[in-house]
């Protein structure tokens, strides 16, 4: 018995290896309410070494903005990318960029990327947190609650 109470105890909390099986947990249709709307964000399975998502903003009935999002596995990691697009798919960003978000850390609740992390409340609950630069140089910090 003293034998088992001394083994080192593993915690749910420590940090997991930058995989999208870690994460797979992302996947699924989210919806939520930000600015002033509502917020729809669709993330795929891992395949192919990436997961995909599609996110819109309706606010007033009308489609504000789009983005599409990827999670991707490169050199022992993983970045989220995404490009945003007016209501008629004018993209904001140039052709070839796009606004990256390295990975920081995979807990099994969170994945921390530099400005953008999913939190796992339940298996049909999640919050993700954006980094927003302001103007003034700022950084606000915009909660998105979404339910499955």
């Amino acid at each position: 018995i003293v034998g088992e109470l001394m083994k080192p105890q593993t915690t749910l909390e420590g940090p997991l290896s930058p995989r999208l099986e870690n994460i797979k947990w992302i996947a699924g249709n989210w919806k939520g309410e930000a600015f002033g709307g509502q917020t729809e964000e669709n993330w795929s399975e891992p395949s192919g070494g990436s997961m995909m998502a599609t996110f819109k903003l309706i606010n007033d009935g009308k489609v504000a903005f789009y983005e599409i999002e990827i999670i991707r596995e490169v050199e022992n990691s993983l970045i989220l990318q995404l490009k945003h697009f007016d209501s008629d798919l004018k993209g904001w960003e140039t052709k070839d960029e796009t606004v990256d978000f390295p990975l920081k850390e995979i807990t099994a609740n969170k994945v921390i990327f530099e400005g953008m992390t999913f939190e796992k409340v339940s298996d049909n609950e999640m919050n993700v947190y954006v980094d927003i630069h302001q103007k003034d140089g700022s950084i606000e910090t915009v909660k998105f609650n979404y339910k499955k």
